[in-house]
């Protein structure tokens, strides 16, 4: 079947520009450039001069003497001669004096025998010469003398600041390189393993083999440990600063080589079994290639653009944005698979009586669903809302991403985040103001019944009991508080911790969340049917969806709102109608996930952390309990929506029995590529100018989701683990 040329041409198009634009604005990210105008700069005649490399610090200490402000305490770096190289001597000599004098006390504080280094000496008797300048400048001298000697003077002040601050940049911007190496090992070797096993764990078996024991047991194993022991050695007993890697005990440090060593020999033998494998099946490797969709294109581009926009301090800044508009791509795409499937499908292919019998057989499957929602209900007739959708079911599927595109443009001006639109006030500010806690409380009371409709459906009685009382609990706790009202209160007199409240809701979502492990393990240990696994793995959910409700702020729980709305929407309407596997649709919710992070008002500072979240319920701070609660609502987006990647993919075991393990390797490259590739990048800008202040959140964030996702693959893993053991039998 052969696609419209025009959108094929568009989108890659698109794409093409969207990849060019991210490598631009990374390379100049790397060599930035910079241009000085100063007004009596225009009576300098002659040729221009090539343009000098200057070091990012350098600019801190020019700019501040520049506007006539001190320089930073902290500051490492050296005024540029060339900004005042049109200035007097005098003037001159002041400025790089004022410099020296900066730099010499940040080093008094970082080194003990300052008094030695060779910047200090010649400092010194820079300062001494000068106090000679300034004499005979005083006696009006205006022989060559004193310009010979102010020459000289500058010169050596010059050496004296690049000695200062490579000294400097030594002691105080000091990396540990010795232990980054070898953490970025580890995680390469464990990325490309996951990588060369693609092929394997997306299969029809979803399996790969791992060979432990022949490369463990080679010669170049041992060499490799031996190897690795001595340079180890050579480094912890060369260096004269104590590295963590030498710090640790010799047994784990042993420990860690040995690792090293194993996963690179497996990781050798897999790469020579494929080679060996696909050698002779070149053709096939490129028919397969061939056969990968535009929506594929879309979501493997779209993830590498984000990967390479990390290089860029701005887009680390800005990464919302970069979310929200892959998400907006994503929904352009799905409407016009959606157009294609009703519209230039059914017409190219009319006098095709295969293909009708395949369109028939689609139509079966769509009855399906909602045979399926009949059976639950065990209803002979359905209601007046499933007709209905049952009938227009076909437009309602057309206008499925138009409205999701609607929800995800409202929820964007409810939180500003990033740093250039963060001075503007949003939606959320409005809201939670005193004056307007009328209109918050009627919001927040029709949240809570919007999520209670959303998400009873496949929730036992007993849980749609605590669900309902969970919310209203939530309801009472923000009344008590005082962010919301009453019905019958007129003003917020009594005020406070909500203690109790808060509790009545921990009891629920405990409730929920052991009704729903109670019916896993009962599927698990008793074999039970797959109805209670799907209804405990979505009691679960309900209970996670409940906690995240008493935690958010309150004006996010519109956040929440449309997050669970979508998801109904993308499954009734989208993923189950237009087939797509559980690679694409994991692919699909892990970047619905990351832009709700933003949707959250989230960012890549640690500002925006919500540690409110962490207190609630609690009479004091209690360390385990708060990093839990602040952990789970600055990332309840990706969880909520990996949790419910896991309850979609096991509704489809019964059609694809490795569902929920291609979803879980899936989930597990999506995640380890940015974490492996912002490593390296972090790594190889630690003299950035914004490592502490941009590069370094970010990489606490990445840390801390890398460690919930390892859970949630966790979770995916046990449940599949079930599926498998019942298929063994």
């Amino acid at each position: 079947m052969k696609w419209p040329t025009t959108l094929m041409n568009i989108k890659f198009l698109v794409l093409y520009f969207v990849i060019i634009n991210l490598m631009l604005i990374v390379c100049v990210d790397f060599n930035g450039k910079i241009m000085l105008i100063d007004l009596c700069m225009s009576s300098i005649v002659g040729t221009f001069k090539e343009p000098e490399i200057i070091q990012q610090t350098d600019l801190a200490p020019t700019l501040a003497l520049g506007l006539g402000l001190p320089i930073s305490r902290s500051s490492l770096g050296m005024l540029l001669p060339a900004v005042v190289e049109h200035k007097t001597f005098r003037e001159q000599l002041r400025f790089f004096h004022l410099n020296g004098y900066q730099l010499c006390k940040l080093l008094k504080e970082n080194l003990r025998a300052y008094e030695k280094d060779d910047g200090v000496e010649q400092f010194k008797k820079a300062e001494k010469l000068h106090a000679n300048w300034i004499k005979l400048y005083l006696e009006g001298n205006t022989s060559e003398v004193l310009t010979n000697l102010g020459r000289k003077l500058i010169k050596q002040y010059l050496e004296a600041l690049q000695k200062l601050s490579a000294s400097l940049s030594k002691q105080v911007v000091e990396y540990d390189i010795y232990s980054m190496t070898v953490g970025a090992i580890i995680t390469l070797e464990m990325f490309f393993l996951l990588l060369i096993c693609v092929p394997s764990a997306l299969s029809s078996k979803a399996e790969f083999d791992l060979p432990l024991a022949s490369p463990i047991f080679s010669l170049f194993f041992y060499m490799t440990c031996l190897v690795l022991a001595a340079v180890h050695v050579i480094v912890c007993t060369s260096t004269e600063n104590m590295c963590f890697f030498c710090s640790i005990s010799w047994m784990m440090a042993m420990a860690i080589m040995v690792l090293i060593a194993a996963l690179l020999c497996v990781l050798l033998s897999v790469l020579g079994k494929i080679i060996l494998k696909h050698k002779s099946s070149n053709e096939k490797q490129s028919s397969s290639m061939s056969s990968w969709s535009e929506l594929d294109l879309l979501l493997l581009v779209g993830t590498l653009g984000h990967v390479l926009s990390m290089g860029a301090s701005s887009f680390i800044e800005e990464e919302h944005q970069t979310w929200y508009f892959l998400i907006n791509t994503l929904c352009l795409a799905l409407s016009q698979e959606m157009c294609r499937k009703y519209f230039l499908v059914r017409k190219r292919n009319k006098m095709n009586t295969s293909d009708l019998e395949y369109m028939e057989q689609t139509d079966v499957y769509i009855n399906e669903i909602y045979d399926a929602h009949k059976k639950e209900l065990k209803e002979e007739r359905l209601s007046i809302l499933e007709r209905f959708i049952k009938d227009n079911e076909k437009w309602i599927a057309l206008a499925s991403p138009g409205i999701i595109l609607i929800c995800c443009r409202l929820l964007r001006p409810l939180n500003q985040t990033g740093v250039q639109w963060m001075h503007r006030s949003d939606f959320g500010h409005w809201l939670t103001s005193s004056e307007h806690k009328p209109e918050l409380s009627f919001l927040v009371g029709t949240c809570l019944v919007m999520i209670f409709v959303l998400i009873q459906g496949k929730c036992s009685l007993v849980s749609k009991v605590a669900l309902m009382f969970g919310l209203l609990g939530v309801y009472c706790y923000r009344a008590t508080i005082g962010h919301v009202l009453y019905p019958w209160q007129q003003d917020t007199k009594d005020i406070t911790k909500g203690i109790t409240e808060a509790r009545f809701v921990y009891i629920f979502v405990l409730g929920i969340l052991i009704t729903g492990i109670k019916d896993l393990l009962k599927s698990h240990m008793m074999c039970a049917d797959y109805k209670a696994k799907s209804m405990g793995l979505w009691e679960v959910y309900s209970g996670l969806v409940l906690l995240a409700a008493l935690l958010f702020r309150p004006h996010n729980l519109v956040v929440l709102v449309f997050c669970l709305l979508i998801q109904i929407i993308l499954t009734m309407f989208i993923w189950k109608i237009l087939k797509y596997d559980a690679a694409q649709i994991t692919f699909m919710h892990y970047w619905f996930g990351q832009a709700f992070f933003f949707f959250q008002g989230n960012s890549n500072t640690i500002s925006t952390v919500d540690i409110s979240a962490g207190f609630v319920g609690l009479e004091n701070y209690v360390e385990i309990p708060a990093v839990l609660l602040t952990a789970f609502v600055t990332y309840s987006g990706p969880l909520l929506w990996s949790m419910h990647l896991l309850c979609y993919l096991n509704g489809e075991i019964n059609k694809t029995s490795t569902a929920v393990a291609h979803g879980c390797f899936s989930y597990a490259i999506i995640r380890s590529l940015p974490v492996t590739v912002y490593i390296l990048l972090v790594t190889g800008f630690r003299y950035h100018l914004f490592i502490w202040s941009v590069f370094s959140p970010k990489l606490l964030y990445e840390v801390i989701h890398l460690v919930i996702s390892a859970g949630i693959c966790v979770t995916f893993t046990v449940v599949d683990k079930n599926q498998v053991a019942k298929s063994e039998h």
